[in-house]
């Protein structure tokens, strides 16, 4: 595959990254405003075509009544209102689609063009099946709030959003191997400790994603809205009320806000140690820049937690946390991949 080929894949799945950033802030902005059940089918070809007179608003806005939400929460809504909270969730649809089509036609093309090395095949494959199985998670989230509770379930959106990160992660993460060259091994110990802190770093930031889909689905962010005690404690005394114990940790608002700021609290004191650590390594000045912005980009999106947790999740805010996640990971991605190619200071970088 020659240099120009390459150049072109990794633009196409740097685009593609960029799409899923953009359908997670929409759909944090859907969560945030309660639109996501607004739409009671899935219909995944001809749902793309949005009503488009009175009698199909109707229509839909008919089958929408019928919903617990509808019933037991909006049950004065108006149809002009209905059409507010409709729209978000039909965009964050349409830009699902658009980026399967996005994804598969320009795979299509380089793969009957034969421009595609025969290892990257399964890796594009296995994003691609990863899309499908988001589209499937989507509705499958759906379909919990359209039962007896108006609310979808917690756990099915906590794997909604995992999900959206693992196609992320995995399109940034082949994009950046496709730009440079092959990772390598090093004999420098202190490279080698820099590459396992970046990967349990990665972890960690994963381990915040997963409990902030617990706090989104639960809405524990409208409650403890103090900081840096919540309500005056460390941990709250009703975080173990639940019985069997363990259920605290996914239904219990003030164990599920505890664990995603502890997260918070291991990060603010873990970046700066590893870039601080990183600083006297040896290693390529884009590690060093990836380093700096992985610092400044924890800054804001700890800033953002702390300020939409103390206006008890406004809807900008919240989405722009949401959003900062995933700027924060596709950082610490490009600062772990730097560190595993062992470029060191003064090549070319």
């Amino acid at each position: 595959m020659d240099k120009l080929v390459r150049r072109q894949i990794a633009l196409w799945l740097f685009v593609c990254s960029a799409m899923v950033f953009a359908i997670l802030v929409v759909g944090g902005v859907t969560r945030l405003t309660h639109s996501g059940l607004s739409i009671v089918e899935w219909k995944p070809l001809v749902g793309i075509v949005p009503p488009l007179n009175q009698a199909e608003w109707d229509e839909t806005f008919d089958k929408y009544k019928k919903t617990p939400e509808y019933q037991k929460v909006n049950h004065q809504m108006s149809l002009d209102e209905f059409k507010g909270i409709f729209f978000w969730e039909y965009w964050h649809r349409v830009l699902g689609r658009l980026i399967g089509v996005a994804f598969f036609l320009p795979f299509a093309y380089f793969l009957l063009r034969r421009k595609i090395e025969r290892s990257l095949i399964p890796k594009l494959l296995g994003i691609f099946l990863l899309g499908g199985m988001q589209g499937a998670m989507g509705w499958f989230m759906v379909k919990s709030g359209l039962v007896d509770d108006p609310r979808v379930s917690q756990y099915r959106l906590t794997a909604h959003l995992s999900l959206a990160f693992l196609i992320f992660i995995s399109m940034t993460w082949v994009a950046l191997g496709i730009l440079s060259e092959r990772a390598r091994e090093t004999a420098d110990a202190v490279l080698k400790g820099l590459q396992r802190a970046g990967f349990w770093l990665a972890m960690l930031v994963f381990y915040m994603v997963i409990t902030g889909g617990f706090v989104a689905g639960i809405r524990a962010g409208k409650a403890y809205n103090t900081f840096p005690l919540m309500n005056g404690y460390v941990l709250p005394p009703e975080s173990f009320i639940i019985d069997p114990w363990y259920l605290n940790f996914f239904n219990n608002m003030a164990l599920v806000q505890f664990d995603h700021r502890l997260g918070a609290w291991l990060l603010a004191f873990l970046v700066p140690w590893f870039c601080l650590k990183l600083r006297t390594a040896n290693v390529s000045s884009r590690a060093r820049l990836a380093a700096n912005c992985l610092l400044a980009a924890l800054a804001v999106q700890i800033a953002l937690g702390v300020t939409t947790l103390l206006l008890a999740v406004p809807v900008a805010l919240g989405a722009a946390h949401q959003g900062g996640a995933m700027l924060v990971f596709g950082i610490l991605l490009w600062l772990n991949h730097e560190l595993r190619v062992a470029r060191v200071s003064g090549s070319s970088a």
